[in-house]
């Protein structure tokens, strides 16, 4: 008996702690992460971009970086070469 009204305080704890968060942070959070992958992607234009017909640097500085944005590289291309709607210019802020 007694562990059950510890275990529904604990969720219960949790449960306010998970509205807390999302009441207060976690716009920023989603704010950060795209931001965050924006300028990922930016990075890895300046870098890769001779693999989209986009040469900004020496191929020497590439090759050097290369194996660490590998894991990446389908998935940043595919988002770079991606068509872009209406709907992805209202989640951007204006200004």
């Amino acid at each position: 008996m007694q562990e059950q009204t510890k275990d529904r305080a604990r969720k219960l704890i949790a449960t306010l702690r998970d509205v807390l968060y999302g009441m207060t942070v976690y716009d920023w959070v989603l704010e950060l992460e795209k931001a965050r992958n924006e300028q990922d992607r930016l990075f890895t234009l300046m870098v890769f971009g001779d693999l989209l017909g986009i040469p900004l640097l020496p191929p020497f500085y590439t090759l050097r970086l290369l194996p660490y944005i590998v894991p990446t590289l389908t998935s940043w291309q595919r988002s770079m070469l991606r068509e872009r709607d209406f709907t992805d210019l209202i989640t951007q802020e204006i200004g």
